[in-house]
């Protein structure tokens, strides 16, 4: 079953010496499930200072600057894994450093 990982965390919240580490953390992880033939994909995301929200309502776009959402954390990037049970995807998410400083939601794909 293929699972995607959202790590959510403050923007900041890594410190300039702390990131290229935890940076090479997830790749570690990233690697080591694809080793295990577990890895689909996975990327870092721009910051929500890049994001645009797009609503309609009433047959009318509206396009904001920003994230969907009012947080104190945001989505920060993204893994997407097929492993076999959700005990298995949150054994994954554990290893992420979003997991020790933010939140790590996972959620399952609709299969086609």
């Amino acid at each position: 079953m293929k699972y995607i990982l959202l790590m959510y965390h403050t923007e900041g919240v890594f410190s300039e010496e702390e990131l290229p580490k935890e940076r090479d953390n997830s790749v570690a992880t990233c690697h080591n499930l694809h080793a295990r033939g577990q890895y689909v994909n996975a990327s870092p995301l721009q910051p929500v200072a890049t994001a645009h929200s797009v609503r309609v309502r009433d047959g009318q776009a509206a396009v904001t600057d920003g994230p969907f959402a009012e947080t104190k954390e945001q989505l920060g990037g993204y893994v997407l894994i097929d492993v076999d049970h959700l005990d298995e995807a949150i054994a994954v998410a554990e290893q992420f450093p979003a997991a020790r400083r933010g939140t790590v939601e996972i959620r399952p794909l609709f299969e086609r």
